[in-house]
């Protein structure tokens, strides 16, 4: 129903942006959009988004800008406001089609970098639940990048950097969600592989003392001693405050086993660079 609507108002839209006073006895009759100015329609597709809040016609309209008058000013400046129009109606797709079209027509605009941004953000905005498929949170890392290194004297970039964290710790929430899945089901091996993901590739998200404390327990859980009490060091080391190495603490102490490095498994060179520094 809602759906419904929205067409009839697009449509309705399209015939008021053509829509002009005739002369004399005050009557009204359409004009083709083609016979309007690139002004006179980007003028209403502004309406429509600002004051009617229509970002669906608002992007159609400022299509017709870009179709009727491509490669002129107002082309430019429409095909921006067509990123921004499609992507606060949720359309994703269309949102970073136009962006791309912008950044390829004109690269060296100060404008590239807002349509560069809202590229990853057509993708970031869709990442919220850590359920989705994470191949969006991949590409929102790619196109964060490219704002950051591309752009970094933008007014995007330091926006572009705190999501491109968020995204990061997003993966290693993935990662962590499947690691407790296994290891709840005693699948300890398998939620080894994903707890050393975490430790090994996310170390810089909030995720890795859980990791460690979840190490500790499978290898425990396996009677892998050696490389339990490493883990344990790990977090000794860099998590001594954090409730995952009191925990950690408990189960080694608990069964006689301190919190040491031992044997050479991963997580001994791990532990070798936490010493050196060169972790984290």
């Amino acid at each position: 129903m809602a759906r419904g609507r929205r067409a009839a108002n697009l449509a309705a839209g399209l015939v008021l942006a053509a829509t002009l006073a005739a002369c004399g006895g005050g009557r009204q009759r359409e004009v083709p959009i083609e016979d309007l100015t690139a002004e006179q329609i980007y003028q209403k597709a502004e309406f429509e988004l600002e004051t009617n809040g229509e970002p669906e016609v608002a992007a159609q309209l400022f299509s017709e800008v870009e179709r009727l008058y491509p490669y002129s000013e107002w082309a430019k400046r429409a095909l921006i406001m067509q990123a921004f129009a499609f992507h606060s109606d949720r359309d994703y797709e269309n949102s970073r089609a136009a962006a791309q079209r912008y950044i390829d027509f004109y690269p060296a605009e100060e404008d590239a970098a807002y349509a560069q941004y809202l590229l990853a953000l057509s993708y970031y905005d869709q990442i919220d639940d850590i359920g989705r498929d994470q191949g969006l949170t991949f590409q929102a890392l790619q196109a964060l990048r490219v704002v950051i290194e591309q752009y970094p004297d933008s007014e995007y970039a330091r926006s572009a950097m705190l999501k491109f964290d968020l995204a990061f710790d997003h993966l290693a929430a993935k990662e962590m969600e499947i690691g407790r899945y296994y290891l709840k089901r005693g699948h300890y091996s398998a939620a080894i592989n994903r707890f050393r993901i975490v430790v090994e590739e996310f170390q810089t998200t909030t995720h890795t003392p859980e990791a460690l404390h979840r190490l500790v327990e499978s290898y425990l859980s396996l009677g892998l001693t050696d490389e339990a009490q490493t883990a344990g060091a790990i977090l000794g080391y860099n998590f001594q405050s954090t409730e995952w190495y009191q925990d950690s603490f408990k189960l080694l102490t608990g069964r006689g086993l301190s919190m040491e490095a031992k044997g050479d498994s991963w997580l001994a060179g791990v532990y070798r660079q936490v010493v050196k520094g060169a972790w984290l």
